[in-house]
Protein backbone atom coordinates (compact mmCIF):
# COMPACT_ATOMS: atom_id res chain seq x y z
CA UNK A 1 0.00 0.00 0.00
CA UNK A 2 0.92 3.50 -1.11
CA UNK A 3 2.17 5.08 2.78
CA UNK A 4 2.62 9.07 2.89
CA UNK A 5 4.24 10.81 5.30
CA UNK A 6 2.97 14.01 6.47
CA UNK A 7 4.22 16.46 9.34
CA UNK A 8 0.86 18.31 10.64
CA UNK A 9 1.75 21.81 12.67
CA UNK A 10 -1.27 23.16 13.45
CA UNK A 11 0.21 26.20 14.87
CA UNK A 12 -1.92 28.86 16.13
CA UNK A 13 -5.16 30.02 17.23
CA UNK A 14 -7.66 27.61 14.61
CA UNK A 15 -4.83 26.48 12.95
CA UNK A 16 -5.21 23.02 14.69
CA UNK A 17 -8.79 23.14 14.34
CA UNK A 18 -8.64 23.26 10.80
CA UNK A 19 -5.78 21.17 9.78
CA UNK A 20 -7.76 18.45 12.50
CA UNK A 21 -10.77 18.84 9.75
CA UNK A 22 -8.69 18.18 7.05
CA UNK A 23 -6.83 15.05 8.55
CA UNK A 24 -9.96 13.63 9.10
CA UNK A 25 -10.90 14.22 5.57
CA UNK A 26 -7.41 13.01 4.30
CA UNK A 27 -8.24 9.90 6.41
CA UNK A 28 -11.65 9.22 5.14
CA UNK A 29 -10.34 9.72 1.35
CA UNK A 30 -7.10 7.35 1.77
CA UNK A 31 -9.63 4.46 3.25
CA UNK A 32 -11.66 4.60 0.40
CA UNK A 33 -8.84 5.02 -2.58
CA UNK A 34 -6.31 2.64 -1.28
CA UNK A 35 -3.56 4.24 0.18
CA UNK A 36 -2.28 5.31 3.73
CA UNK A 37 -1.40 8.60 5.58
CA UNK A 38 1.51 8.35 8.15
CA UNK A 39 0.55 11.73 10.74
CA UNK A 40 3.12 13.00 13.13
CA UNK A 41 1.94 15.91 15.17
CA UNK A 42 4.03 19.28 16.00
CA UNK A 43 3.10 21.59 18.61
CA UNK A 44 5.16 24.34 17.46
CA UNK A 45 4.31 27.50 17.68
CA UNK A 46 2.88 30.55 19.94
CA UNK A 47 2.38 27.99 22.70
CA UNK A 48 5.86 26.23 22.53
CA UNK A 49 7.39 28.91 22.22
CA UNK A 50 5.86 30.34 25.97
CA UNK A 51 7.31 27.01 26.98
CA UNK A 52 10.76 27.05 25.09
CA UNK A 53 11.58 30.70 24.11
CA UNK A 54 11.70 29.45 20.06
CA UNK A 55 8.28 28.67 17.91
CA UNK A 56 10.28 25.30 16.69
CA UNK A 57 13.45 23.33 17.72
CA UNK A 58 16.89 24.47 16.10
CA UNK A 59 16.50 21.04 14.60
CA UNK A 60 12.84 21.76 13.27
CA UNK A 61 13.79 22.06 10.00
CA UNK A 62 16.18 19.19 9.83
CA UNK A 63 13.62 16.68 11.11
CA UNK A 64 11.01 18.03 8.59
CA UNK A 65 12.79 16.79 6.17
CA UNK A 66 11.85 12.69 6.64
CA UNK A 67 8.76 13.73 5.78
CA UNK A 68 6.46 13.59 2.37
CA UNK A 69 4.75 16.99 2.62
CA UNK A 70 3.86 19.47 5.23
CA UNK A 71 0.09 20.37 6.78
CA UNK A 72 0.74 23.52 8.15
CA UNK A 73 -2.55 25.71 9.86
CA UNK A 74 -1.60 29.34 11.07
CA UNK A 75 0.61 31.58 12.95
CA UNK A 76 0.69 34.19 14.94
CA UNK A 77 -0.38 35.21 18.55
CA UNK A 78 -1.48 38.54 19.82
CA UNK A 79 0.83 38.23 22.77
CA UNK A 80 3.75 37.74 20.72
CA UNK A 81 5.21 39.92 18.06
CA UNK A 82 4.63 39.25 14.63
CA UNK A 83 8.59 39.38 13.02
CA UNK A 84 8.76 36.30 16.12
CA UNK A 85 5.91 34.15 15.24
CA UNK A 86 6.43 34.63 11.37
CA UNK A 87 10.46 34.23 11.09
CA UNK A 88 10.73 31.78 13.77
CA UNK A 89 8.60 29.53 12.31
CA UNK A 90 6.13 29.76 8.76
CA UNK A 91 9.52 31.62 6.76
CA UNK A 92 11.66 29.65 8.50
CA UNK A 93 10.92 26.10 7.07
CA UNK A 94 9.96 28.27 3.83
CA UNK A 95 13.16 29.37 3.34
CA UNK A 96 15.25 26.41 4.95
CA UNK A 97 13.19 24.02 2.85
CA UNK A 98 14.27 26.46 -0.21
CA UNK A 99 9.77 26.17 -1.06
CA UNK A 100 10.57 28.79 -3.55
CA UNK A 101 7.34 28.69 -5.01
CA UNK A 102 4.05 29.88 -3.64
CA UNK A 103 0.89 28.77 -5.31
CA UNK A 104 -2.46 29.86 -4.43
CA UNK A 105 -5.43 28.95 -6.72
CA UNK A 106 -8.25 31.26 -6.31
CA UNK A 107 -12.14 31.07 -7.83
CA UNK A 108 -15.69 31.04 -6.13
CA UNK A 109 -16.50 26.86 -5.29
CA UNK A 110 -19.81 25.83 -5.94
CA UNK A 111 -22.44 28.57 -5.62
CA UNK A 112 -20.40 30.45 -3.13
CA UNK A 113 -21.07 34.60 -3.51
CA UNK A 114 -18.40 36.51 -3.27
CA UNK A 115 -18.84 40.63 -2.64
CA UNK A 116 -18.28 41.28 -6.66
CA UNK A 117 -21.33 41.33 -8.73
CA UNK A 118 -22.42 37.33 -9.96
CA UNK A 119 -21.48 38.01 -13.18
CA UNK A 120 -17.50 38.65 -12.41
CA UNK A 121 -17.31 36.81 -9.48
CA UNK A 122 -17.86 34.01 -11.55
CA UNK A 123 -14.95 34.81 -14.21
CA UNK A 124 -12.67 34.59 -11.46
CA UNK A 125 -10.47 31.51 -11.72
CA UNK A 126 -6.51 32.20 -11.22
CA UNK A 127 -3.19 30.63 -10.50
CA UNK A 128 -1.48 33.15 -8.44
CA UNK A 129 2.68 32.26 -8.46
CA UNK A 130 4.26 34.12 -5.70
CA UNK A 131 8.16 34.34 -5.35
CA UNK A 132 8.47 32.80 -1.45
CA UNK A 133 12.22 33.17 -0.66
CA UNK A 134 13.48 36.22 -1.85
CA UNK A 135 12.17 40.04 -2.71
CA UNK A 136 11.00 41.81 -0.22
CA UNK A 137 10.88 39.12 2.52
CA UNK A 138 14.10 38.35 2.11
CA UNK A 139 15.17 39.20 5.40
CA UNK A 140 18.44 41.27 4.63
CA UNK A 141 18.42 44.79 7.05
CA UNK A 142 18.97 45.95 10.26
CA UNK A 143 18.24 49.13 12.74
CA UNK A 144 20.71 51.35 14.13
CA UNK A 145 20.59 54.36 16.59
CA UNK A 146 18.07 52.63 18.98
CA UNK A 147 15.67 54.77 20.61
CA UNK A 148 17.55 58.02 19.17
CA UNK A 149 16.03 60.44 17.39
CA UNK A 150 18.31 59.97 14.62
CA UNK A 151 17.00 55.74 15.06
CA UNK A 152 16.70 53.70 11.58
CA UNK A 153 15.83 50.91 10.45
CA UNK A 154 16.19 49.51 6.83
CA UNK A 155 14.73 46.18 4.87
CA UNK A 156 16.52 45.29 1.11
CA UNK A 157 14.30 43.49 -1.16
CA UNK A 158 16.93 41.11 -2.82
CA UNK A 159 16.20 39.61 -6.40
CA UNK A 160 18.58 37.41 -7.89
CA UNK A 161 18.80 36.52 -11.57
CA UNK A 162 18.66 32.77 -10.70
CA UNK A 163 15.83 33.28 -8.27
CA UNK A 164 13.30 35.67 -10.61
CA UNK A 165 14.28 32.49 -13.50
CA UNK A 166 13.23 29.59 -11.40
CA UNK A 167 10.11 31.41 -10.39
CA UNK A 168 9.36 32.62 -13.65
CA UNK A 169 9.77 29.15 -15.50
CA UNK A 170 7.44 27.29 -12.77
CA UNK A 171 4.52 30.13 -13.72
CA UNK A 172 5.49 29.68 -17.10
CA UNK A 173 4.53 25.95 -16.96
CA UNK A 174 2.06 26.21 -14.52
CA UNK A 175 0.05 28.31 -17.28
CA UNK A 176 1.09 26.03 -20.22
CA UNK A 177 -0.50 23.39 -17.61
CA UNK A 178 -3.69 25.36 -17.82
CA UNK A 179 -6.63 25.45 -20.42
CA UNK A 180 -5.93 29.55 -21.53
CA UNK A 181 -2.23 29.33 -21.59
CA UNK A 182 -2.47 33.17 -20.29
CA UNK A 183 0.29 34.51 -17.52
CA UNK A 184 0.32 38.07 -16.10
CA UNK A 185 3.49 39.24 -14.75
CA UNK A 186 3.11 41.81 -12.18
CA UNK A 187 5.65 44.22 -11.88
CA UNK A 188 6.56 47.88 -10.34
CA UNK A 189 9.59 48.68 -12.37
CA UNK A 190 8.44 52.03 -12.93
CA UNK A 191 9.24 53.18 -9.74
CA UNK A 192 11.70 50.30 -7.94
CA UNK A 193 13.83 50.55 -10.47
CA UNK A 194 16.55 48.30 -10.07
CA UNK A 195 15.09 45.50 -8.64
CA UNK A 196 11.90 45.31 -10.20
CA UNK A 197 13.88 46.03 -13.74
CA UNK A 198 16.23 43.04 -13.20
CA UNK A 199 12.85 40.98 -12.44
CA UNK A 200 11.32 42.22 -15.36
CA UNK A 201 14.67 41.73 -17.58
CA UNK A 202 15.05 37.84 -16.07
CA UNK A 203 11.22 37.61 -17.00
CA UNK A 204 11.92 38.15 -20.68
CA UNK A 205 14.42 36.05 -20.96
CA UNK A 206 12.25 32.89 -19.81
CA UNK A 207 9.80 33.91 -21.59
CA UNK A 208 11.30 33.46 -25.10
CA UNK A 209 11.32 29.41 -24.14
CA UNK A 210 7.21 30.09 -23.58
CA UNK A 211 6.24 31.49 -27.28
CA UNK A 212 2.65 29.36 -26.71
CA UNK A 213 1.88 31.30 -23.65
CA UNK A 214 0.05 35.00 -24.24
CA UNK A 215 1.49 37.25 -22.09
CA UNK A 216 0.67 40.67 -20.41
CA UNK A 217 2.32 42.69 -18.05
CA UNK A 218 0.59 44.89 -15.26
CA UNK A 219 1.68 47.29 -12.39
CA UNK A 220 0.70 46.16 -9.23
CA UNK A 221 -1.74 49.00 -8.29
CA UNK A 222 -3.57 48.61 -11.62
CA UNK A 223 -3.29 44.76 -11.38
CA UNK A 224 -5.13 45.47 -7.76
CA UNK A 225 -7.88 47.23 -9.24
CA UNK A 226 -8.32 45.33 -12.34
CA UNK A 227 -9.00 41.74 -9.96
CA UNK A 228 -12.21 43.56 -9.05
CA UNK A 229 -13.76 45.45 -12.16
CA UNK A 230 -12.14 42.94 -15.18
CA UNK A 231 -11.22 39.43 -12.76
CA UNK A 232 -11.77 37.39 -16.80
CA UNK A 233 -8.74 39.22 -17.78
CA UNK A 234 -6.44 36.83 -15.79
CA UNK A 235 -5.56 33.35 -15.32
CA UNK A 236 -1.80 32.74 -14.60
CA UNK A 237 -0.17 35.64 -11.86
CA UNK A 238 3.34 36.09 -11.47
CA UNK A 239 4.38 38.17 -8.47
CA UNK A 240 7.01 38.72 -6.39
CA UNK A 241 6.77 37.51 -2.78
CA UNK A 242 5.28 41.11 -1.51
CA UNK A 243 3.30 42.14 -4.28
CA UNK A 244 1.38 38.28 -4.27
CA UNK A 245 1.29 38.40 -0.52
CA UNK A 246 -1.29 40.86 -1.08
CA UNK A 247 -2.68 39.83 -4.24
CA UNK A 248 -3.57 36.79 -3.44
CA UNK A 249 -5.07 38.00 -0.14
CA UNK A 250 -7.44 39.90 -1.81
CA UNK A 251 -8.31 37.28 -4.57
CA UNK A 252 -9.16 34.99 -1.23
CA UNK A 253 -11.58 38.00 -0.04
CA UNK A 254 -13.07 38.21 -3.21
CA UNK A 255 -14.14 34.58 -3.46
CA UNK A 256 -16.19 35.67 0.10
CA UNK A 257 -13.79 35.21 2.92
CA UNK A 258 -10.20 34.73 3.33
CA UNK A 259 -11.18 31.54 5.33
CA UNK A 260 -11.50 29.89 1.87
CA UNK A 261 -8.11 30.40 0.62
CA UNK A 262 -5.61 27.14 0.07
CA UNK A 263 -2.23 27.60 -0.63
CA UNK A 264 1.23 25.21 -1.53
CA UNK A 265 4.82 26.64 -0.25
CA UNK A 266 6.75 24.47 -3.15
CA UNK A 267 10.29 22.82 -4.07
CA UNK A 268 9.84 22.33 -7.47
CA UNK A 269 12.53 20.18 -7.22
CA UNK A 270 11.31 17.68 -4.69
CA UNK A 271 14.63 17.90 -3.02
CA UNK A 272 12.77 18.99 0.10
CA UNK A 273 8.72 18.28 0.90
CA UNK A 274 6.50 20.78 0.16
CA UNK A 275 4.55 23.01 2.76
CA UNK A 276 0.57 23.32 2.52
CA UNK A 277 -1.46 26.04 4.10
CA UNK A 278 -4.67 27.97 4.28
CA UNK A 279 -3.78 31.38 4.02
CA UNK A 280 -6.19 32.73 6.59
CA UNK A 281 -4.50 33.98 9.81
CA UNK A 282 -4.85 32.64 13.28
CA UNK A 283 -7.93 34.58 14.31
CA UNK A 284 -7.65 34.51 17.83
CA UNK A 285 -10.83 35.94 18.17
CA UNK A 286 -12.90 33.02 17.27
CA UNK A 287 -10.63 30.32 18.68
CA UNK A 288 -12.21 27.48 20.96
CA UNK A 289 -15.53 28.70 19.67
CA UNK A 290 -15.70 25.76 16.85
CA UNK A 291 -16.70 28.01 13.48
CA UNK A 292 -13.36 28.13 12.04
CA UNK A 293 -13.71 28.20 8.31
CA UNK A 294 -12.18 24.90 7.01
CA UNK A 295 -12.91 25.15 3.27
CA UNK A 296 -9.40 26.99 2.91
CA UNK A 297 -8.00 23.64 4.73
CA UNK A 298 -9.89 21.27 2.55
CA UNK A 299 -8.90 23.13 -0.92
CA UNK A 300 -5.60 22.88 0.89
CA UNK A 301 -5.32 19.20 1.35
CA UNK A 302 -6.58 18.60 -2.17
CA UNK A 303 -3.38 20.40 -3.12
CA UNK A 304 -1.46 17.96 -1.35
CA UNK A 305 -3.15 15.18 -1.73
CA UNK A 306 -2.58 15.93 -5.66
CA UNK A 307 1.02 16.99 -4.71
CA UNK A 308 1.34 13.45 -3.39
CA UNK A 309 0.00 11.54 -6.57
CA UNK A 310 -3.24 11.22 -5.12
CA UNK A 311 -4.86 12.70 -8.37
CA UNK A 312 -8.12 10.75 -7.61
CA UNK A 313 -8.36 11.72 -4.09
CA UNK A 314 -7.74 15.06 -4.83
CA UNK A 315 -10.16 15.45 -7.42
CA UNK A 316 -13.02 13.82 -5.18
CA UNK A 317 -11.96 15.88 -2.94
CA UNK A 318 -12.82 19.20 -4.60
CA UNK A 319 -15.87 17.78 -6.63
CA UNK A 320 -17.57 17.43 -2.84
CA UNK A 321 -16.04 20.87 -1.68
CA UNK A 322 -17.73 22.65 -4.42
CA UNK A 323 -20.83 20.56 -3.74
CA UNK A 324 -21.28 21.53 -0.07
CA UNK A 325 -20.09 25.28 -1.12
CA UNK A 326 -23.15 25.16 -3.48
CA UNK A 327 -25.97 23.51 -0.65
CA UNK A 328 -24.28 24.29 3.09
CA UNK A 329 -23.60 24.02 5.32
CA UNK A 330 -21.95 28.13 5.83
CA UNK A 331 -19.77 28.78 8.60
CA UNK A 332 -20.54 32.49 9.93
CA UNK A 333 -17.70 34.16 8.12
CA UNK A 334 -20.40 32.71 4.81
CA UNK A 335 -23.26 34.30 6.07
CA UNK A 336 -24.60 30.80 8.14
CA UNK A 337 -24.32 29.51 11.36
CA UNK A 338 -22.70 26.22 11.03
CA UNK A 339 -19.76 24.97 13.16
CA UNK A 340 -16.69 23.59 11.74
CA UNK A 341 -17.92 20.10 12.76
CA UNK A 342 -21.16 20.25 10.41
CA UNK A 343 -18.80 21.69 7.59
CA UNK A 344 -16.84 18.96 7.73
CA UNK A 345 -19.39 16.23 8.60
CA UNK A 346 -21.28 17.64 5.53
CA UNK A 347 -17.98 17.03 3.24
CA UNK A 348 -17.62 13.94 4.65
CA UNK A 349 -20.95 12.52 3.43
CA UNK A 350 -20.47 14.21 0.00
CA UNK A 351 -17.31 12.02 -0.59
CA UNK A 352 -19.16 8.75 0.40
Amino acid sequence: MRTHRIAAIGGDGVGPEVIEAGLAVIDRLAASEGFAVEVTRFDWGSDYYRRTGEMMPKDGVAQLRAFDAIYFGAVGDPDIPDHITLWELRLAICQGLDQYANVRPTKLLGGAAGPLRKELGELIDWAIVRENSEGEYAGVGGRAHGGLPIEVAMDVAIFTRAGVERICRFACETAMARPRKRLTVVTKSNAQRHGMVLWDEVCRDVLKEFPELEVDWKLVDAMAAMMVTRPGNFDTILATNLHADILSDLASALTGSLGNGATGNVDPSGKSPSMFEPIHGSAFDIMGKGIANPVGAFWTGAMMLEHLGEAAAAERLMVALDRICNSGPFTPDMGGQANTQAVTDALLEAIA
